[in-house]
């Protein structure tokens, strides 16, 4: 049996604000006594420093925590996101701007990924998980347990995405209406 670790991430919740009543000993009492409470911009977010054998583990026992909770929090996503900038692969990598910028442009390494959003706005996004795989596959990274963390991550916020009733319905008739 693995040896638990400590794993960070950050819950983005939603459905409650700072004003939401017992929002602290709610979250003390589900379980979450190892996050902290942060507010910014009406969004509230938990920082968890979760011990468990597994990334996953850590994260879906955080989730679940918050769902048991006594104010009916909703987790939106898990931090860190998916969709980042040039400036934000920069930062994740601890890497210069321009770097990044040489590897995008294909100067110092060939066919990094495609950005799959705002293709011609001044701040692309890419995939995180196509970033690091590609770190990965180019050997500027060596630690596969990285990759597999940025494509678990890719994939429990879609499946929170996908679990409001509202928005399955919309995506179920959308894929009703582009399917052949």
């Amino acid at each position: 049996m693995s040896k638990p670790e400590a794993y960070q991430f950050t819950l983005i919740l939603k459905n409650i604000d700072e004003k939401t009543h017992g929002l602290e000993d709610s979250f003390y009492e589900s379980g979450c006594d190892d996050a902290i409470i942060n507010f910014k911009n009406g969004v509230v977010y938990l920082e968890f420093d979760r011990e468990a054998t597994s990334l996953e583990e850590a994260v879906i026992s955080a989730i679940k925590d918050v769902r048991s909770a006594s104010i009916e929090a909703e987790v939106a996503s898990v931090a860190p996101e998916n969709l980042v900038t040039e400036i934000e692969i920069a930062n994740r990598l601890n890497k210069s701007r321009q770097t990044v910028s040489l590897w995008i442009k294909g100067v110092r390494r060939k066919s990094f990924p495609h950005p799959v959003m705002r293709v011609s706005h001044k701040s692309p996004l890419w995939n995180w998980h196509e970033v690091i795989n590609w770190l990965f596959e180019n050997k500027l990274i060596n630690d596969k347990k990285i990759v597999e963390q940025a494509v678990f991550f890719a994939n429990i916020n879609a499946v929170l995405e996908g679990q409001d009733k509202k928005t399955k319905k919309i995506r179920h008739a959308l894929l009703e209406r582009i399917t052949i």
